[in-house]
């Protein structure tokens, strides 16, 4: 026997958004809708991560764009942590850098804000049943990318000088060839703060001050060649 809307059992579910009204509204929202019982709310990335830890709850409805840490990386380190908490994004924004950002790091699910309460509950219960919960508009670009053609990869050399890794290398490459940090995000597929991070981390280890410095590192150790003609 099919259980019912209101036979279903709860979801337990924590609300991580930023903005105190949105936050609230959210909240609220969910309150008057059956088949959701919101048993926390986070200001942040960091507070959503420790209210996982605290609360266990079966789903983290998770905004993107927040301070100290950001809905991927908190949805990452919930994913990694605490396998029974599925994630589902609810966000202002439907854009590629943070669409596919989001699902690498362990989303199950992916709405925009203008989403009703009830496409909401629907996907709180469809990523509980191991499906995905994603709005139409998301799944059209979903399909729309699978239809597009994948990148070449950037080639890079053997072996990675002073320590950096090979996604750092393929970083300092596609800086070489004055991509910008939106741009390098589009190619690799990766938020523009993962871009930031991987930067960070390669001035950090060969000394690096700025990208000119960095575009010349890159010719002095034969990760690029000069052009010709």
């Amino acid at each position: 026997m099919t259980e019912t809307e209101g036979e279903r059992k709860s979801a337990r579910v924590v609300v991580a958004d930023d903005q105190t009204v949105v936050r609230e509204g959210i909240v609220m929202l969910l309150g008057l809708l059956p088949g959701v019982e919101v048993v926390g709310a986070a200001g942040d990335g960091e507070e959503a991560v420790r209210l996982v830890a605290e609360l266990a709850p079966d789903v983290v409805l998770m905004d993107l764009r927040m301070p100290r840490c950001d809905g991927v990386e908190a949805t990452r380190r919930i994913r990694t942590q605490y396998p029974g908490t599925q994630v589902v994004v609810l966000t202002t924004y439907a854009d590629d850098e943070s669409l596919f950002p989001a699902l690498r790091a362990g989303a199950r699910g992916y709405l925009t804000k203008d989403a009703g309460g009830d496409e909401i509950v629907r996907a709180v219960h469809s990523v509980l049943s191991g499906d995905a919960g994603l709005s139409p508009s998301v799944q059209r670009r979903l399909l729309e990318r699978l239809s597009q053609p994948e990148p070449e990869p950037v080639p890079v050399a053997d072996e990675t000088p002073d320590g950096l890794t090979a996604r750092e290398t393929e970083v300092l490459v596609l800086i070489a060839e004055g991509l910008s940090n939106q741009e390098i995000a589009r190619r690799l597929h990766v938020s523009t703060a993962t871009v930031k991070t991987h930067i960070n981390n390669l001035f950090a280890k060969t000394g690096l001050k700025d990208r000119a410095q960095a575009v010349r590192y890159a010719y002095s150790k034969r990760l690029v060649r000069p052009p010709t003609g």
